[in-house]
């Protein structure tokens, strides 16, 4: 495990190597993580498991223990990463990943196991499921967008915030945010906003991560 010592949602980066590009992913999660970028999750569908963990131990490196670190779906890389003594905190998984109990029988009590989320039969899932089995829910998208062209319906602020109200756990709104999005997205019950593009392909990776950071900080 890392030296992570609470779970701060609130600036969510989701990699994307090709938007990245050739600065590669670990120079952009580096800088995002130095404007204020709290957790990082690998995601990398096209990856083998040997080019993820060495993606991992990258990313660990450069995070220092400064944020979170979990990885999209694959939850074999995770148990493998951890048992090479590589600091990963958890992994997020979809709702067709079917998994979450195995993964917290395998991570441990202390890893952080996120789950995505946008329908009211998703709550009713996870309440079935002994507590604590779910750290945080990834809900979205709220708007659409072209990183995930697979996504359901966008919900929206306003159905966020229906969403977020009814939820017992952290809701951290993803899809198609932009810095305008991040005060109402807060104001409607949100514990963070991840976000793809509008950090893998800015310009400066750093001072886009320190305006999303100020504009939470300022709702």
């Amino acid at each position: 495990m890392s030296t992570r010592t609470a779970l701060d949602l609130s600036l969510y980066l989701v990699t994307d190597a090709t938007l990245c590009g050739p600065r590669g992913v670990a120079s952009v999660v580096a800088d995002a993580v130095a404007g204020g970028v709290r957790v990082v999750q690998l995601r990398d569908k096209s990856a083998d498991a040997a080019t993820l963990l060495a993606q991992l131990e990258e990313l660990a490196a450069v995070i220092d223990g400064r944020g979170t670190l979990l990885v999209n779906d694959r939850l074999d890389v995770v148990v493998t990463a951890r048992q090479r003594g590589v600091p990963v905190d958890g992994v997020h998984l979809g709702q067709r990943d079917d998994a979450v109990l195995e993964a917290r029988e395998l991570l441990g009590a202390d890893a952080i196991v996120g789950l995505t989320a946008n329908h009211s039969s998703h709550l009713g899932t996870v309440e079935r499921m002994p507590r604590g089995s779910v750290n945080y829910l990834g809900v979205g998208v709220i708007r659409p967008t072209a990183t995930k062209p697979d996504h359901p319906p966008a919900l929206g602020v306003d159905g966020f915030a229906r969403f977020a109200r009814a939820a017992e756990l952290p809701c951290v709104a993803i899809g198609g945010i932009t810095i305008d999005d991040v005060g109402p997205l807060r104001a409607a019950g949100a514990a963070g906003v991840a976000v793809v593009s509008a950090l893998c392909a800015a310009s400066d990776p750093r001072d886009a991560a320190a305006r999303f950071a100020t504009a939470w900080g300022e709702r």
